[in-house]
């Protein structure tokens, strides 16, 4: 488990309770470098004063508030604390509601919080009390630099808290080119609809996540592991598309066909699918050492004669 992001307590009536909070999400992103196409040298995002162009240091780094064009007022993070002790230090539950009543799509991040300093009783009573009564609490609180609201909830022996964006935070849909919500405005029939039905109600199945996986993300790693069984580690590849296209777009489609289609390949789809999620990626080797100079001039040489589509060429960074 990482290191805390915050220490504080839930507060609501008299219940006061000492918590940490952990991030429960780990992304599985590609981590990509950027690199110099000419001598492919790493090039990294550096911390550079923007009025002299020299690098800062850790220690002359401060945060601040830029109340007029370039007029800046500095805060320390004690400053930052200090501005409101109660705010920044503690999870302050306002309601309770059931889980049921909140929109997906409000939820954002979510953290798990863990008791500390002897608050384990208090806090498997807030945790029972939620299960046992299907409420979620509703709540604010700061972390870093920004007032969230929340909800908690109880998941198994864990308190779960997930921040929520608030309602301004939400885009209004009205200026979208949407569809009408009425079924028959929006031309379905009813053959269309019940196959439609069929089609939900045979993939339907138990929510297993640990079933799927970033397949782009395997694929690329496999993809870098050829490369490097190749000896292709310095040359940039050109572009190859694999799989079948992307389908056209057409304003005339045969509904009932495809669903007819679809309900007929459900068993292969399925198998494919099951197939897809076991697999798992090589971990890409790591060179031993840089190649000699000679092989790597030699290695950019023809990496330059190819010819190659632009788009092939770019190198993409991914924080």
């Amino acid at each position: 488990m990482p290191r805390a992001l915050w220490k504080g307590a839930i507060s609501f009536g008299l219940i006061h309770i000492p918590v940490e909070l952990f991030p429960a999400e780990k992304r599985s992103e590609l981590d990509l470098d950027l690199l110099d196409k000419r001598d492919f040298a790493p090039v990294g995002y550096r911390r550079v004063n923007k009025r002299t162009g020299k690098e800062v240091g850790w220690d002359d780094l401060v945060k601040g508030y830029q109340y007029e064009e370039g007029e800046y007022v500095a805060l320390t993070e004690q400053e930052l604390k200090q501005a409101n002790p109660a705010a920044t230090q503690t999870l302050d539950l306002l309601a309770f509601v059931p889980a049921a009543d909140i929109d997906p799509l409000y939820y954002e991040q979510p953290y798990y919080l863990a008791p500390i300093r002897r608050g384990e009783k208090v806090y498997a009573l807030l945790r029972e009390t939620l299960r046992r009564s299907g409420q979620v609490g509703i709540g604010q609180v700061v972390i870093r630099t920004r007032q969230h609201l929340a909800v908690l909830r109880a998941m198994d022996e864990v308190l779960l808290l997930q921040t929520l964006r608030y309602a301004d935070e939400i885009r209004d849909r009205g200026d979208l080119d949407l569809p009408a919500a009425d079924a028959k405005a929006a031309g379905l029939t009813a053959r269309e609809l019940q196959m439609a039905q069929a089609l939900v109600e045979d993939m339907s199945s138990d929510w297993r996540p640990e079933q799927y996986r970033d397949r782009y993300r395997d694929d690329v790693l496999a993809l870098v592991e050829r490369k490097i069984a190749a000896d292709e580690t310095h040359l940039v590849a050109s572009e190859e598309t694999g799989g079948e296209p992307a389908p056209a777009g057409d304003n005339v489609i045969d509904l009932v066909a495809l669903l007819k289609r679809s309900l007929g390949g459900k068993d292969k789809g399925k198998a494919g699918a099951g197939e897809e999620s076991r697999r798992k990626p090589a971990a890409p080797r790591k060179r031993a050492a840089a190649k000699p100079a000679a092989t790597a001039a030699r290695k950019r040489t023809t990496a330059a004669a190819r010819t190659e589509p632009a788009a092939a060429r770019k190198t993409a960074k991914s924080a």
